[in-house]
This record gives structure tokens, sequence and C-alpha cells, in this order.
């Protein structure tokens, strides 16, 4: 009887213990989340030496025409019109059909101001090729996990930091996934590309110093601009 009312007036206490610990975990994942969801651009550090990395060192993550370009950080100093990629971490929403690839978080930026739209940055399974679109386009694609290195300064795709930067066009530096870890020798070789400037890089976070994004109107989109996204921000893209 003794050990039954010990029992009995003990599980109160559990059970508050368990409550807190349980409120305690909630918070600190919302405090995470919203770390991850902190707004920030993205600029490129290259190691080497040459002309190249030189070139391509300190430039800026843009979206335009569907892909991912590397240009100046200063949009008025492009060539070529393009948006400021401006991302944040959110849990991809998955089809139905893809729940058990279970990819974790995605990387949704916005591709245009006014209306501002966001579509998710993914590396294209067939090319390597760096892109963003809406659901039905970067489903099939390599959409996660994203993340970013220890320090939250470099990020990551499926746990590698390896990207690199393709001279498609003189003066036009395209960015490409390593995933194979060969600086897409291999991809590039089977395209016929061998020939173009390529040099690995490095993605680096840059804590936006506004919320809302900003690039010129003129901006090229490209067709995924009619959105289809995260569960927030403006418009939304499925």
């Amino acid at each position: 009887m003794v050990i039954g009312l010990l029992v009995l007036t003990s599980i109160p206490t559990t059970a508050g213990v368990a409550f807190g610990v349980s409120e305690q975990r909630k918070a600190n994942q919302r405090k995470e989340d919203a770390r991850r969801m902190a707004k920030f651009n993205i600029d490129v550090e290259c190691d080497g030496e040459t002309d190249d990395d030189r070139d391509v060192n300190g430039r800026r993550l843009v979206v335009r025409n569907d892909k991912v370009y590397l240009d100046h950080p200063t949009p008025s100093d492009r060539s070529t019109p393009a948006f400021t990629a401006l991302a944040f971490y959110i849990e991809y929403p998955e089809l139905e059909e893809t729940k058990h690839l279970d990819r974790g978080l995605g990387l949704p930026t916005y591709v245009s101001a006014n209306p501002p739209l966001l579509n998710w940055i993914y590396a294209d399974v067939n090319t390597h090729e760096m892109k963003y679109g809406n659901r039905s386009q970067s489903v099939a694609h390599i959409v996660g996990p994203w993340d970013w290195t220890e320090d939250e300064r470099v990020i990551t795709l499926e746990e590698s930091s390896g990207f690199v930067a393709v001279e498609e066009e003189e003066g036009e530096w395209a960015l490409y996934f390593d995933g194979d870890g060969d600086e897409c020798e291999a991809i590039l070789e089977e395209r016929g590309m061998l020939d173009r400037a390529f040099v690995p890089v490095k993605l680096v976070r840059r804590p936006a110093e506004e919320e809302e994004p900003s690039g010129p109107s003129g901006a090229q989109q490209g067709s995924s601009g009619q959105s289809q996204g995260p569960s927030q921000g403006p418009k939304k893209a499925e």
C-alpha cells in the first residue's frame, strides 16, 4: 500500500518534469528554426591563385532564366540583369510519393521583388547545374538536405560543400554541384565542356541586411517565376 502511494505521488512530479523537458525541446526547436529561416545572400570564395579564381572570388549568387549564376554583388555592375538570391532554410515539402526520401531542409530563394516570389534552389540530377524552380520542377532533382558547416558559415548540400563555377560563356559563370567529388570533370567531359574554365568554390552565407528582397525590376525570372514554394513568404510555389 505504501509503495502504491509512493508511486501515485511521484506521477505528478514525473509528468511535470517530462512536460518541462518537452516544452524546452519545443522552445529550442523554435529558436533553431528561427535561426535557419533568417534570410541571407550567398557569396563565393575561391582558394586558388589563378586569374579565374580571382575573377570568381567575391561574386554573389544570382538567379535568372531558371539557373543560378555568379555575378557582381552590386546589381548595377552586372552586364546581364539578374536577381540577387535571398535565401533561407526550411523543410522541403515532399510529395506523397517522395516522402520516403526524407531530404530534410530545402533552400528557397526569392526570384522576384515585385511581386515577391519564392522558388527552390536545386541541383539538376543529370547535368549537375544549379537551378531554381517550383516544387513540380525541382522534386525529381537534388533538393536537399541543405545545411551549413559547424560555424554556420559555409553552405552544404548533401553534406558536401563542393561546388564548381563554370564559365559557360565569356565572363558568364554558372554554378554546378560537385556531387561526385571530381570538380565536375566527368560531367563536363560528358557534355563536351572540358575546354571551359572551371574552378572549385565555396558558398558562404552572408546574413542579409534587409528582410525584404530587392533587385532590378527588369530582372529575368524564367518560367518558374509563377511561384509555388515554401509555406512562408509572400507568393508560394508548390
